[in-house]
């Protein structure tokens, strides 16, 4: 079947195909680098990461531009509490959100241009939107005149007469659904020269110009967080479309991620943060419960709910040590054909973990029973599933991360370790050892099961 996914300006899901034969151009928002990430912030790297796997498996070329917002009132706000720099702020940010991608296992994008790297762009795609009467300025600011764009409100749904952007009428906004693209200098903060004065780009113009400038005036794909619908993307549209480009063929956006109901966010102190997580959690076992819902599904986060996912990857992933241990190397083929299906079905990546889940039950029971050939065929679709989602346990990313990425490998160790002492006990006989390395297992949570061909182990309710 082709490849499907949810258009949010159709609210439809729709055959894609990229405009370009063979290569995919998608833009996503990324971060506003104003302080650390929570694991909300981190789902739609994770999201468009999966995306961006899934595209290149089917053997197309993906471009990926993914910005970052390094100028921004936020930004310096807590720059001038703090006493620093607000460019020195953003870089340390920055590379916070950085180590919270590669954590995560998040492929580079192609390129992640900054905001203040591209002003010029800004300023040149503002002055086409002023002369072709989109917008105006006043008294330094310039603003996008929203009621000159009959399509406004197309991606959103939102309704002109009941929408007020940001600053009064007595700014010089001419109408109150308005919005800034210019923003005039003020005392003290970093200003760029323009037409219109000394002053700063608007948050909504950079999306605009740097989508045009690494992709065009048309590309495939725009993604990002479902609360970017509006105003970000929308008023992205409008700029773009009032300047004369087609701008997305598809808008994707992924739900958020909750804590007791709420949207996960720093002004609520409800956040946790990737370091505070792989404290205790494996980093690969954090991505796999992340991407485990389907993208548009809200993750109700709690540790109860990570711990059942981490249980259920640890499951996997000692299957595949299991048969690597004892039938041989387990390597990568074609993925089993119902886990293509639910990937092309909008990259529905529940219905694929249950292939993946499915494959490892059957693999653990041809294990039991000794059937070698039929555990290895088993392995090999899974850790191919395994690598397309980015959570393959023996990819040189993981398997050489240090001790965090090592707990499981360790634990293998041992359990197989203080198995292989019981079998030496039961040949001699000795089965008071025998048990009670067993018992010692089930207190420590771990069911021994043998078999003709050895010992195996899994976790309690596994």
């Amino acid at each position: 079947m082709p490849l499907s996914l949810y258009d949010t300006a159709t609210r439809s899901v729709r055959t894609f195909e990229p405009l370009v034969p063979g290569t995919v151009s998608m833009y996503v928002c990324g971060a506003t680098v104003q302080s650390a990430p929570h694991i909300g912030h981190t789902r739609s790297s994770l999201v468009f990461d999966v995306l961006a796997r899934w595209l290149t498996h089917r053997g197309l070329n993906v471009v990926y531009v993914r910005n970052v917002t390094d100028i921004d009132d936020k930004i310096l706000t807590k720059a001038a509490a703090a006493g620093r720099p607000w460019w020195e702020w953003a870089t340390t940010y920055e590379r916070v959100f950085n180590d919270a991608y590669d954590t995560l296992g998040c492929r580079k994008p192609s390129v992640e241009p900054r905001a203040t790297g591209h002003i010029p762009q800004m300023i040149a795609m503002i002055g086409e939107l002023v002369a072709d009467g989109h917008a105006y300025a006043a008294d330094g600011d310039v603003y996008f005149a929203v009621r000159t764009l009959d399509s406004y409100g197309a991606l959103s749904g939102q309704k002109l007469d009941e929408l007020s952007q940001g600053e009064s009428a007595a700014t010089g906004k001419r109408d109150a659904s308005d919005f800034t693209l210019w923003k005039a200098a003020k005392p003290g903060e970093p200003f760029w020269d323009s037409p219109w004065g000394p002053g700063r780009p608007g948050w909504h113009i950079e999306c605009s110009a740097m989508a045009r400038t690494y992709l065009g005036p048309r590309f495939d794909i725009h993604g990002g967080g479902l609360d970017l619908v509006f105003p970000h993307h929308e008023n992205e549209r409008a700029q773009s479309v009032g300047a004369g480009d087609d701008f997305a063929n598809f808008w994707m956006h992924h739900h958020w991620v909750t804590l007791a109901g709420e949207k996960m966010s720093k002004s609520l102190g409800n956040t946790e943060t990737v370091p505070a997580i792989t404290a205790h959690t494996r980093a690969i076992a954090l991505r796999f419960y992340l991407i485990s819902a389907h993208y548009r599904s809200p993750i109700e986060y709690s540790q109860d709910a990570l711990d059942d996912s981490v249980t259920s990857f640890d499951r996997i992933e000692a299957f595949l040590r299991r048969v690597a241990d004892r039938v041989g190397e387990v390597g990568l083929d074609e993925l089993p054909a119902d886990f293509v299906t639910a990937m092309d079905d909008d990259l529905h990546v529940p219905r694929a973990l249950a292939v993946v889940h499915e494959h490892t039950r059957r693999g653990n029971t041809a294990l039991e029973a000794g059937d070698r050939a039929a555990a290895l065929q088993h392995a090999v679709a899974v850790r191919s599933m395994l690598a397309v989602l980015g959570t393959d346990p023996f990819d040189a990313q993981w398997a050489a991360g240090g001790t965090d990425q090592g707990l499981l490998a360790a634990t293998d160790a041992l359990v197989n370790g203080l198995l292989a002492q019981r079998a030496a006990a039961r040949a001699v006989r000795d089965f008071a050892t025998s048990d009670r390395i067993r018992d010692q297992l089930a207190a420590a949570g771990f069911v021994v099961q043998d078999s003709r061909d050895g010992a195996t182990w899994s976790l309690v309710g596994h």
